[in-house]
C-alpha cells in the first residue's frame, strides 16, 4: 500500500505554500462567483427563459436547471478525480477553470425564449451541466491541493481558504448583480443588464487560468511520481479501497450543502418572494450573512488545529438541530431587522461546519486517491443535498403553504450529518495517509 511508502515529500516552503493558496482561492472563488450569479438572477432567468403567466412554475424550472447542473457534478468527480490522481493536480485544475468560464460567457450570450422558443431552455440546460461539469473537479481539487502543501500543524486553516475563497466569489457575485441594478434602470436591466455579470467571466476565467498555469504540482503528488507509484486505476482503487471514506464524506457534507445553499442562494429570493421583503433588503441581508462567514471562517479554522476537527463539526451540526427552527421563526415574523438577524446567525452556524469539513473531508484519503476519493464523496453529496436545495426548499414551501418548511429540511439534514460525525477519527495535527509518520491503519 502507499501508505507504508518510506518515500516523503519535504515540506513546502512559506512562499510555496502562499502562492498555493493564492492559485487555488483566486481560481475557486471565480468558479464561485461563476455559480452564484445564476442564483442572484434566478428571477431574471426565469422571466426570459421560461414562457409567462406563472412565475412561481418558471421560477421552479429555473431552480430545477440550479440543480440538474448540480447532477453532474459526480460524473465531473469520476472523470477529473481520478485524472487529478494520475496526471496530477495542477493540470486539472487549470482545465476545470477554462470549462468553467467558458459555459458561463455562453450564458450570457445566449438568445432567450421569446427569440428561440423551447431551444433556449435547453441551451441553459447545457450550459448549466457543463459548469457543474467542470465544477466537479474544482472544489476537491483545490482542497487536495491545498491539503498536500500544507503542514500537519496549520493544515485545517490552510485547507480552509478554499471554503472561505467559495464565500468571497459569492459575495463578489452578489455585489456585481446588485450594483448593476442599483445604476441601470430597471429597463436596462431586464433588456440586457442581467448578462453583464455572465460577460464578465471571461477575462474572471482568463486571470484564473494564467495563475493556475504558473504553480506547480503539490509535493505529495510530486514524490509520488518520482517513486513511480501513481495509481494506474485510482478509480477502481478508491472503490476498493476507500470506499467507508467516501460514504462518511457524502454524510459529512449533507448539512455543509444543505445549510449552504439554504444560506446562501435560497435566502436571497426567499426575502423577495416569500418575505415580501425588497430587493436591497435582500442583498444587504446577503452581504451581511456574507461577510459574517467570511470574518469567521478562517479564524475557527486555526482553532479546529488547535482543538481537533470533530468538537467544531458535531457543535456546528447540533446547532443547526436546535436553532434552524427557532431562526426561521425570526425570519418571517415579519421585522426586516428579525429576520437580516436570523440570516446572519445561520451563517454564523454554517461557518462553524464550513471551517472544518473539507479539511476533515481531505484527511481521510491516501495520496494515490485523494483526489478521486473527496471528489466522488463530496460531488455526489452535493448533488443530492446541495443544488437540489433551492428547488426542494422552494417546492416544500409552496406545496405545503407552511414558510418554515426549510427549516425542518435543514434539521433532518443535520441530524444525518451529526450520526455521521460520530464515526469519524479526530485527524487534526495528523500527518497526511501516505505519508511518513502517518497512521497505516487509518
Amino acid at each position: 500500500m502507499e501508505s507504508q511508502m518510506s518515500a516523503t515529500a519535504h515540506p513546502a516552503a512559506p512562499a510555496a505554500i502562499r502562492k498555493a493558496i493564492t492559485g487555488a482561492s483566486i481560481g475557486n472563488a471565480v468558479e464561485w462567483f461563476d455559480f452564484a450569479i445564476y442564483g442572484f438572477l434566478a428571477t431574471y432567468i426565469a422571466a426570459k427563459f421560461f414562457p409567462a403567466g406563472n412565475d412561481t412554475a418558471a421560477l421552479l424550472n429555473t431552480f430545477a436547471i440550479f440543480a440538474a447542473a448540480f447532477f453532474m457534478r459526480p460524473l465531473g468527480g469520476f472523470v477529473f478525480g481520478p485524472l487529478g490522481d494520475r496526471i496530477g493536480r495542477q493540470r486539472v485544475l487549470a482545465v476545470v477553470i477554462l470549462l468553467m468560464s467558458a459555459a458561463t460567457l455562453g450564458i450570457g450570450l445566449l438568445p432567450t425564449y421569446a427569440s428561440i422558443g423551447v431551444a433556449a431552455p435547453l441551451l441553459l440546460l447545457f450550459l448549466r451541466c457543463l459548469q457543474g461539469f467542470s465544477a466537479g473537479g474544482e472544489y476537491g481539487g483545490g482542497a487536495v491541493y491545498l491539503a498536500e502543501y500544507a503542514r500537519d500543524r496549520n493544515r485545517g486553516l490552510t485547507v480552509t481558504f478554499i471554503a472561505w475563497s467559495g464565500v468571497v466569489g459569492f459575495l463578489l457575485g452578489s455585489v456585481t448583480v446588485t450594483v448593476l441594478q442599483a445604476l441601470l434602470p430597471a429597463s436596462a436591466m431586464d433588456s440586457y443588464g442581467w448578462r453583464i455579470p455572465f460577460l464578465i467571466a471571461a477575462p474572471l476565467g482568463l486571470v484564473g487560468l494564467y495563475i493556475r498555469l504558473r504553480l506547480d504540482d503539490t509535493p505529495q503528488f510530486a514524490a509520488l511520481a518520482e517513486t513511480d507509484r501513481v495509481a494506474s486505476s485510482p478509480l477502481r482503487e478508491a472503490a476498493t479501497t476507500a470506499w467507508r471514506p467516501i460514504l462518511q464524506v457524502i454524510g459529512l457534507f449533507i448539512v455543509f450543502n444543505v445549510g449552504y445553499y439554504v444560506v446562501f442562494t435560497f435566502l436571497p429570493t426567499y426575502f423577495i418572494k416569500t418575505l415580501e421583503f425588497g430587493k436591497t433588503a435582500s442583498f444587504v441581508s446577503m452581504s451581511l450573512a456574507s461577510l459574517v462567514a467570511l470574518v469567521l471562517i478562517l479564524p475557527l479554522a486555526a482553532l479546529s488545529d488547535r482543538i481537533g476537527r470533530r468538537p467544531l463539526l458535531i457543535g456546528g451540526a447540533a446547532a443547526f438541530v436546535v436553532l434552524a427552527y427557532p431562526l426561521f421563526l425570526l425570519l418571517t415574523s415579519g421585522s426586516l431587522a428579525a429576520a437580516i438577524t436570523a440570516h446572519c446567525v445561520l451563517a454564523a452556524i454554517e461557518s462553524v461546519y464550513v471551517s472544518t469539513a473539507v479539511t476533515a473531508g481531505v484527511e481521510l484519503f491516501a495520496t494515490r486517491v485523494r483526489y478521486s476519493g473527496f471528489s466522488i464523496g463530496y460531488n455526489v453529496s452535493v448533488a443530492a443535498f446541495g443544488g437540489t436545495t433551492p428547488y426542494v426548499v422552494t417546492w416544500l414551501t409552496a406545496t405545503t403553504d407552511n414558510n418554515l418548511a426549510p427549516a425542518l429540511y435543514l434539521v433532518v439534514a443535520a441530524v444525518v450529518s451529526l450520526a455521521t460525525l460520530l464515526t469519524l477519527r479526530e485527524s487534526a495535527g495528523r500527518p497526511l495517509a501516505g505519508t511518513a509518520g502517518a497512521d497505516v491503519r487509518r
